[in-house]
């Protein structure tokens, strides 16, 4: 899949109140700020966030054996517990 080129946009003349929103939603969300207007500006034009793109993860994984077997141990199952 081809990544389209991304836009950039320089917004001047913001509210305060405006600012102060954004920042408020961007400690809650613990979201960059730049993130939260995107999502914003996103859900006001199109109305819906846009859902995250892992196509390009597609194929990545690489077996890691310590993290195997921290898994392995993860999902024993003790049956004195299941009683």
């Amino acid at each position: 899949m081809k990544q389209q080129a991304e836009i950039q946009y320089t917004v001047r003349g913001v509210p305060r109140e405006v600012d102060r929103a954004l920042r408020k939603k961007s400690a809650a969300r613990k979201q960059s700020l730049n993130q939260v207007i995107l999502d914003e500006l996103t859900v006001a034009t199109v109305g819906h966030r846009q859902r995250a793109d892992f196509s390009d993860l597609v194929g990545q994984w690489k077996s890691d054996r310590a993290f195997d077997a921290i898994l392995k141990a993860q999902r024993q199952i003790e049956p004195d517990q299941w009683k």
